[in-house]
């Protein structure tokens, strides 16, 4: 499968530098660039891509953080590709949607496999961020974190709380990435480590 990607940056020579890094990289395919938040939004609608590469500052406009809140859905992941790594910034990224959050010092390989795992919708962090401390989960998080101690699959969890499973699976994916793991034992696992369920 091709992952087709739009980069959102506000500097034209990362985006060009990054359209040249990932046309070298076989299964990924770019479908568009934007230079600011509004911009993002609105070619994301256009082109329906896989992946949004997501810068966080943007200059004039609305930042990368309410750009994800806007284009973050089941079908459209957003990976958050940015020079800044404070508690802060993984917080609001992750809570506003994104699937994933990876530093530009990466090197291409770990953007590339960050790539395809955001497509998929598994959670990509980079090795820098659990340095921090974790994003908070929410109450809805929390809720259906103790369904998925309990062995439930996400059509009974959607039925248990009165929501759909495009929601339980988007709420997997920020779980996922918040918890640092990308299955559902890794999630359990991890919050029976930190004491999150009841």
């Amino acid at each position: 499968m091709t992952v087709r990607i739009l980069l959102c940056d506000d500097h034209a020579v990362v985006r060009a530098g990054l359209r040249a890094l990932l046309g070298s990289a076989p299964g990924i395919e770019v479908v568009g660039e934007a230079g600011s938040g509004e911009e993002a939004v609105a070619m994301a609608a256009k082109v329906t891509p896989d992946v949004v590469l997501m810068d966080l500052q943007l200059g004039s406009g609305i930042d990368g953080v309410e750009a994800t809140r806007r284009i973050a859905s089941p079908s459209v992941r957003v990976l958050v590709l940015t020079t800044y790594d404070t508690d802060a910034d993984v917080t609001r990224a992750i809570g506003a949607g994104a699937t994933g959050y990876l530093l530009k010092a990466e090197r291409p390989e770990e953007l590339f496999a960050a790539i395809h795992a955001a497509a998929e919708g598994r959670a990509a962090l980079s090795r820098a961020v659990p340095r921090h401390r974790a994003p908070a989960l929410t109450h809805r998080e929390l809720d259906i974190l103790g369904q998925l101690a309990r062995g439930l699959g996400n059509r009974e969890i959607a039925r248990a709380l009165f929501i759909s499973e495009a929601t339980v699976k988007t709420h997997l994916g920020r779980i996922y990435a918040k918890l640092g793991v990308d299955t559902r034992a890794g999630a359990v696992a991890v919050a029976k480590e930190r004491r999150l369920l009841p």
